[in-house]
């Protein structure tokens, strides 16, 4: 299924593939249709270490996707992207840095993107999706772990369901080496990176504002 993503349609397109979804152990799915991400009521967030201490989290600002919930649940099928120079740590000089081609060097690399391609139960609402990511030119397989966290109305009567998916990326796989020494095995930037996508989608079109 081929669908323009809303609101960034400037970007050039991307697939997030098809992702099986299982009714695990009696869980349920929210129902079959076409599901649009709000990114108002989702974050995708990145978190790294910063001198092996403190925890610094940035978020990025900019996403749109689908999620085409099939019957049966296997033949589901999701699509996303997000633009790399939407990355937001709070801090003005941090930021013009991580876009910089030091890290993302959004210039040369606009988007980010995952093509999801089959999920492994292994609980009530939880799956492993297996995946290949694409970050700074590279393209590398990467697992989700996704959990349901359920469905329900909205005050307009629109249905709406979310979902959370977690996993760690290491910064020398997707070739961003730019670091600092600050002591015997102290690095300025942490490599691992931990992602946390809080998703939550309304069926159908996203409403009008």
């Amino acid at each position: 299924m081929s669908r323009e993503l809303p609101g960034l349609e400037s970007s050039g397109s991307a697939t997030l593939g098809t992702i099986t979804l299982d009714r695990a152990a009696g869980a349920d799915l929210p129902r079959p249709g076409t599901w649009t991400i709000d990114p108002a009521h989702s974050t995708i967030t990145i978190t790294a270490r910063h001198m092996g201490l403190a925890s610094v989290k940035g978020v990025i600002n900019e996403f749109a996707g689908t999620i085409d919930i099939a019957e049966p649940a296997e033949w589901s099928t999701v699509r996303a992207r997000m633009r790399a120079d939407s990355i937001d740590t709070g801090n003005k000089m941090r930021d013009d840095h991580l876009r910089s081609p030091d890290f993302l060097d959004v210039v040369t690399h606009p988007l980010i993107e995952y093509i999801g391609t089959g999920v492994t139960p292994y609980g009530d609402d939880r799956w492993t999706v297996d995946g290949q990511l694409t970050l700074h030119g590279t393209t590398l397989p990467i697992q989700l772990d996704l959990t349901y966290q359920g469905s329900g109305t909205d005050p307009w009567g629109r249905q709406r369901a979310a979902f959370r998916a977690t996993t760690e990326l290491h910064r020398k796989d997707f070739a961003m080496n730019w670091n600092q020494s600050v002591a015997a095995e102290v690095v300025l930037v942490g490599w691992v990176l931990r992602i946390a996508l809080d998703i939550e989608a309304v069926q159908g079109d996203l409403p009008e504002m």
